[in-house]
Formats: structure tokens, sequence, C-alpha cells
């Protein structure tokens, strides 16, 4: 009798077991399906009939929504003080990629580290470079980092209006449904667009000429610079991937002693210790620099802050400038 108990009780113990075992494996396999699911959900919300789009930088994003209105979902990978030359993609932002009806990117190797994902994508679906349409004879110069041409387009009002028109004309290709809506959005940001340029063309030609001379951490400004009439230098290249050396900062600290400039910049997507070398240097040699504040170059402000739409990120950035150099 006491061998059948014990019998029964190992194959109750072994049931258990088993079961145990069982249920151990169920909740691995519900976990792992869980971890998933959240590896690879939707980004986008899900409102019903709109275009997904992904954009990479700040500028970029903010105009596909301005010209996209209520057709469109867009999500920006790149945001306020993300600095786009040294951004890697997360495995986040390929799901972002991939579940996107189209792509939009600067081009111009801004995102240098994310082409070949951009060349994979036009493969499968619309990937526009915005920088695509602008004539080459309008481009700047790029150096050993960046490649032919130099990617700021976004400093020079007018170029950003063509870029906006290859923004406008992709939406209308992929959805010529809504083409009129497109195309009225367009007209009217473009006019803002010609209204900002003027804009910053009359404010700039308030400091007076021998002060227009704009120094930043990297040379993020040329096009600026060509647009509106004032001299940008910049402490390291194109990109923030190069670095200023000991040369370059003695030769900058001693073109502002000789020129009398009175301030530097700051950038809120760039480290200041470069910036900041050459302001103590030149105390050093009995000549006061002070920071001019701090501007925004290759990414934008915060989401809800005028800082954090294109046009209010250009008021901010010319107002900084004039006040300091006035």
């Amino acid at each position: 009798m006491s061998g059948w108990k014990t019998k029964e009780a190992n194959l109750q113990f072994t049931k258990r077991g088993s079961l145990t075992k069982l249920m151990a494996v169920l909740a691995c396999l519900t976990l792992a399906v869980m971890l998933t699911a959240c590896g690879t959900k939707d980004a986008f919300s899900g409102s019903e009939g709109k275009i997904k789009i992904t954009a990479t930088i700040g500028m970029i994003t903010d105009v596909v929504k301005e010209i996209g209105g209520e057709h469109v979902e867009v999500i920006g990978l790149m945001g306020s003080g993300v600095d786009p030359h040294l951004y890697k993609a997360s495995q986040g932002d390929i799901a972002k990629l991939d579940q996107a009806d189209i792509v939009f990117y600067n081009g111009l190797h801004l995102e240098g580290k994310m082409v070949e994902i951009f060349e994979r994508m036009e493969k499968k679906k619309p990937t526009v470079a915005v920088a695509s349409k602008i004539d080459t004879s309008q481009l700047r110069a790029g150096d050993e980092e960046m490649g032919e041409f130099d990617p700021h387009i976004w400093f020079d009002v007018r170029l950003w209006m063509t870029a906006t028109e290859t923004i406008r004309d992709a939406l209308i290709e992929f959805d010529s449904a809504h083409a009129a809506d497109y195309q009225k959005n367009a007209d009217a940001y473009l006019k803002q667009l010609e209204q900002l340029h003027k804009e910053v063309t009359d404010k700039i030609n308030t400091i007076p000429e021998s002060s227009r001379v704009l120094v930043t951490a990297h040379d993020a400004f040329g096009y600026f610079g060509d647009a509106y009439g004032i001299k940008v230098m910049g402490l390291q290249g194109l990109s923030t991937a190069s670095e200023a050396g000991t040369k370059d900062v003695t030769d900058l600290r001693d073109y502002l002693i000789e020129n009398k400039i009175k301030a530097v910049f700051i950038e809120t997507s760039v480290p200041d210790k470069a910036i900041k070398a050459v302001i103590q240097g030149a105390k050093e040699k009995g000549h006061e620099l002070k920071i001019g504040g701090e501007l925004f170059s290759d990414a934008m402000g915060k989401d809800g802050t005028p800082e954090g739409t294109y046009i209010g990120m250009v008021r901010h950035n010319v107002d900084t400038i004039v006040n300091a150099l006035k």
C-alpha cells in the first residue's frame, strides 16, 4: 500500500512538475511575443486615411507638416539639440522608416551615417532628398568630411523655398487626390518664406558693415553669410565630426582681436568648449569677447516653442545675431 502511495505521489509530483514547466514555457512565449510586439509596434498613431511620413531633421519635419496638413501624420527622427552629422539610427528609427509611406531627408550627406539606409529605402518606397532639385550652381562647396557640397541649405531661405517645393511635389505625386490642398498649403507657406527672407535681409543690414562677422563652433552658416552679406567663420569644418585644433583657435583669436570683433556665438547642438577657448585666449591678450547668444544650427528648438519651427528658428537666430553685433 505504501508503495502504491509512493508511486501515486511520484506521479502527481511529475504531473505538477510538467504542468509547472509548461506554464513556465507559456509564460516565456507570452513574454517573447510581448517584447517582439513592443519592438515592432506601429510607431504611428494609426490615424485612419493619413499618409505616414518619417523625416530626419526638425526643419524638414516642420515643412512636411505645414504642406501636408490634415492629410499626413509626421514623425521626426532628430529632435531638439540633436546633431545630424553624428546621428546613428536606432532600431526604433529603422521601424519608423520601415512603417512610413514616404521618407524625407536632407541629402548632401548631412545625415552621413544614414546614407546606406536611405539607399535601401529608395528601392521600397518614395525616399525624397529635399535638396535634390536645387541647382548645383547654387550650392556651396563641401569638404573632406561632408563630400562635394555643403548640406546646410536651410540657412538661405530662398534655397529652403526650393526644398519646400520638392516636398510639395512629392506629396502631390504620392497623393494626387489631395493635390489641391497640398498646393494651397504650399502657396501660403512659400509666401511666409518670401516675407521671412526680406525680414532677415533688412535686419542684417542694420548691423554696421565692419561688425558683420559671425563666429560659431562649426561652419554651418555659410549659406546664411552668402545670402545676407555677413562674414561667417567656424572653428570646425562643415561637419562636427571634425575637431578644431590649437592653430584654428589661435588664428581665429588673432583675427577677432585685430578686427575688434565683440561677440562669438555658441550652438545648441554643438559643444562650446572650442569657442570658450577662443574667448579665454582673447582675454589673455587683453581683448574682451562675449558670447553673443545661442544659435540653432543643425537642430531647431523644442516642440511647442517658436524656435521649434523653421520660421521661428530663423527669426531667433537673426535677432540674436543683430542684438549682439549691432
